[in-house]
């Protein structure tokens, strides 16, 4: 194995520019949800140059490229949407320039997260050229629509596409540590009905953004009771949206609603948070529902998802962890660091629903996500690629 480590790490570092430039490809290729068929061609042609034994694209916009025929399934996964730029002037260079310079892959969706897809691309193009062949099936997913639902894709392709992995590899940026969990979170929204009156006799009827001010302020104490986990921290909730409507400006309220972000510690269900918020409307004239998602895709197919998307955590003496430190260590002579995302990703369903064995590995600094001047070092990616490399040799065994 240390030779094959070590002709991994060789390729990886010759084909650094080889990385850089489909990072660059990508980047140029803009792709907000629901809008990824520019970038969705540009990877499957990366994939395709690189060998890969099958390339296609699903009915919901996935990239699914395909390296050998074993009985066990290895998936790296990253999606290749992004979020806006945001106010263009706290750029300091054009977001979709793709610029190589310095050391860095310039541009959105270097870090979140194309330069995963770019690095596992790579990763693919060295396990062919090394003849892997080792009794696996390695799949290599660009996925869709997370920034606006993370793990719809996944939800699609385990229940339309019957893809169930034994393990995946999530690619989003982890500044090159191995991740094993996050937090989950839902999305909240409570209504309130109040009874208008003209505003000179405020007394006559029900203000609604008085019942909704309560309930935001007795949300805010909320975070000081909810759950904490040793590992992913505690729970947290707060109000991201407060609407209200009357019948002029010279009236009582009658309507009110407010949106909450609710995050989602270990022991926390979509059942507690609902009962939480329920007890604090009390009897009051109000609904709780979590909210769904539906959308159309870029091939024209609607699809939705409850927006719940569930805790997960994988065991740090499992045996996709273990072996993921074993590479990592094989490759690059130290022990790797073992963490968590902050924020959410394609693990809610890939784990969280359906319980397939995950982990994240991703080029980048998860700070710069979303971030104005998001750029990712090029030795990310020449690492990312060979540590994709060396998993599927050490899961292989």
């Amino acid at each position: 194995m240390e030779d094959i480590y070590l002709k991994i790490n060789e390729k990886a570092l010759e084909y650094a520019n080889y990385s850089a430039d489909n990072l660059s490809a990508l980047v140029k290729a803009r792709s907000l949800s629901t809008g990824e068929k520019e970038v969705a061609a540009v990877l499957a042609g990366q994939m395709k140059n690189a060998g890969f034994d099958e390339v296609r694209i699903d009915k919901l916009g996935n990239v699914i490229g395909r390296i050998g025929n074993g009985e066990k399934i290895l998936v790296f996964d990253g999606h290749i949407d992004t979020v806006d730029v945001g106010n263009p002037d706290n750029w300091t260079f054009d977001p979709f320039s793709g610029e190589v310079s310095g050391g860095y892959v310039h541009g959105r969706g270097t870090v979140d997260q194309k330069g995963g897809p770019a690095a596992f691309v790579t990763a693919g193009r060295i396990l062919k050229e090394l003849a892997f062949d080792k009794g696996l099936t390695l799949l290599f997913t660009g996925t869709v629509m997370e920034e606006d639902c993370d793990g719809l894709c996944w939800k699609y392709l385990v229940e339309e596409e019957k893809i169930r992995p034994d393990f995946v590899v999530i690619t989003e940026p982890t500044n090159l540590n191995i991740y094993r969990g996050h937090r989950g979170r839902m999305e909240i929204e409570v209504t309130f009905r109040g009874l208008s009156s003209h505003g000179s006799a405020p007394e006559r009827g029900k203000n609604a953004v008085y019942m909704a001010s309560r309930a935001c302020l007795e949300i805010e104490k909320l975070n000081e009771k909810l759950r904490s986990d040793p590992f992913l921290g505690k729970g947290t909730v707060t109000v991201s949206e407060f609407v209200s409507g009357s019948p002029s400006l010279c009236a009582v309220a009658d309507y009110a609603k407010i949106h909450l972000d609710r995050r989602l510690t270990w022991g926390e269900t979509i059942d507690s948070a609902v009962e939480e918020i329920k007890a604090i409307v009390g009897d009051q004239d109000a609904e709780v529902k979590v909210l769904n998602y539906e959308e159309v895709a870029y091939t024209g197919l609607r699809y939705g998802m409850q927006k719940y998307y569930p805790t997960w955590k994988m065991e740090e003496g499992s045996p996709l962890v273990s072996k993921a430190r074993q590479a990592f260590t094989a490759l690059f002579g130290k022990p790797p660091v073992i963490d968590k995302w902050t924020f959410s990703t394609n693990g809610v369903t890939i784990n969280g629903m359906y319980g397939i064995p995950c982990i994240g590995f991703g080029p980048g600094n998860e700070v710069l996500a979303h971030a104005p001047n998001e750029k990712v070092p090029v030795s990310d990616l020449v690492t990312a690629s060979a540590f994709y490399a060396a998993l599927a040799y050490e899961l292989a065994g």
